[in-house]
């Protein structure tokens, strides 16, 4: 057997065994894969404005999917959505430094050799962007196969000190922002409670869908925390820093910060709460035909929780099981499909909504709290299309 093969085994067993990757992964066949089979074509939503042309990645420039031509379980790097505050910084791989500063019992740092050089993880994460949408069709999203390190062994490497709360992850993408009327240099920046960086399933991770991290996605490293919203995966990561008070940072405090009415032991309180873990959400993205036969698709994101169910609702019909891609892994995205048996001419409501094993059922847009930002739009999404 090829050393780097048996590696490689040694490394997916290992991922196995804490339960980051499902069994069957490697295993399952093409067949799986949400392509188009010959003869099949897709049918065009009429919720879907004429203008709706989404535009190739592009330097600076936000990048998000048309949800109709997804045909890959894994989304190719270039398609993978694209969102970042502060530019695209270049980075030298042999220059690269990652330091890990702050309450620790020791600092250190690390070149990216030396990171290759740890214990490696694999698993497949899939991600949206905290302000994806209805009015983006849910286009910034993606779904990947990721190799790095896991982000607990370098903490525990350096030691938290007692008293420490929370871990800041600062990217080496930096802007001038103006704040009280002095302009300041600031770098892209989110952290953790210390709990929740220490998950397990947290990573360095310095590789996606088998290539090094792409200049876009975060080269040479970035940070992958499965479950959680887009923004939270600090890109062009260089430093890791540990502290005993709240990081409140731009992105902590002011963006990406969602404000809703929500009850506060009785009382009815406008709230503003940090974009973090993904909400329980559904999406149709694509009905297509056969030979006369129709097939409904789309696709589930949450924070991880294991799933009951998901149903589809044609018109003012009954919720009715679809299945569940069974590629589908923890922290993945969760692609479903539904035969839509006895499709008649005419034009069709269609919605989705997935309930997870705790009972929590995807929300309609009537059961959202009344918000006024835009954030975390999860809501069910109901489509239209004509047959």
């Amino acid at each position: 057997m090829n050393p780097e093969d048996n590696g490689r085994r040694k490394i997916l067993k290992g991922a196995l065994g804490t339960g980051i990757l499902a069994a069957g992964v490697a295993t399952v066949p093409n067949l799986v894969l949400p392509a188009l089979a010959q003869g099949e074509r897709l049918v065009p939503f009429t919720d879907v404005p004429d203008t709706f042309n989404p535009t190739p990645v592009r330097p600076n420039a936000t990048h998000f999917q048309d949800t109709r031509e997804i045909t890959t379980y894994f989304t190719d790097n270039d398609d993978f959505y694209l969102v970042q505050h502060y530019g695209q910084p270049e980075i030298d791989n042999d220059s690269y430094r990652l330091k890990v500063t702050g309450m620790v019992d020791n600092e250190l740092e690390f070149s990216l050799q030396d990171l290759m050089g740890k214990n490696i993880i694999e698993q497949q994460v899939g991600f949206e962007c905290g302000g994806n949408s209805q009015r983006l069709f849910h286009g910034l999203i993606g779904n990947a196969n990721w190799r790095g390190i896991a982000l607990q062994s370098i903490l525990q490497e350096a030691g938290i000190q007692d008293g420490a709360k929370e871990v800041v992850f600062f990217g080496e993408d930096k802007s001038i922002e103006e704040i009280r009327g002095r302009e300041v240099e600031k770098a892209f920046a989110r952290s953790l409670s210390v709990k929740d960086a220490m998950r397990p399933e947290n990573m360095i991770a310095f590789e996606m869908n088998g290539e090094p991290l792409p200049h876009y996605h975060g080269k040479p490293v970035r940070l992958l925390v499965p479950g959680w919203y887009g923004i939270a995966n600090v890109k062009w990561l260089t430093q890791i820093h540990v502290q005993n008070t709240r990081y409140m940072g731009r992105f902590m405090g002011r963006d990406y910060v969602t404000l809703k009415k929500i009850d506060v032991g009785g009382e009815e309180r406008w709230v503003e709460n940090s974009v973090t873990t993904m909400n329980l959400k559904s999406s149709i993205i694509r009905v297509s035909e056969m030979g006369g036969r129709y097939r409904i698709q789309g696709f589930v994101l949450n924070d991880g929780t294991p799933l009951q169910s998901v149903e589809v609702k044609v018109d003012d019909g009954p919720w009715e099981s679809a299945q569940f891609n069974p590629r589908s892994t923890k922290y993945s995205w969760k692609l479903f499909s539904y035969d839509w048996n006895n499709a008649t001419p005419g034009e069709h409501t269609i919605v989705s909504r997935v309930t997870d094993i705790n009972g929590n059922v995807q929300a309609t847009q009537e059961e959202l709290p009344e918000k006024v930002s835009y954030w975390e739009d999860y809501g069910q999404f109901p489509r239209t299309v004509r047959i």
